[in-house]
């Protein structure tokens, strides 16, 4: 599974992805907004939004492209690593029920 983390921390984002590994998830992590973000998150199959650490346009942005796309999005205050295990845990949740 392929999932866009938007906001967080930079100085975390080596333990997001190695937290998102042992998932087995290919994580993309913006902690602030990039040229041709539109194109890079398209093709996500899911989306986290930590809101505490990403601007309100970017937040609209990613929004947006996820309506747009049909993309589900999981949002959560907080952006440590815990709080990434429990949103990866609740996508993870989703998938199963949607195959079942």
């Amino acid at each position: 599974m392929c999932v866009a983390l938007i906001g967080g921390m930079d100085r975390l984002e080596r333990h997001y992805l190695e937290e998102a590994a042992t998932f087995g998830v290919d994580l993309r992590v913006f902690t602030c907004s990039e040229a041709r973000m539109n194109s890079k998150i398209r093709n996500v199959e899911a989306m986290v939004i930590f809101t505490n650490k990403v601007s309100h346009q970017l937040r609209k942005q990613a929004m947006n492209m996820a309506k747009s796309n049909a993309i589900p999005v999981v949002m959560h205050h907080s952006c440590g690593i815990c709080t990434l295990r429990e949103c990866l845990g609740c996508l993870n949740a989703i998938k199963r029920r949607s195959k079942g």
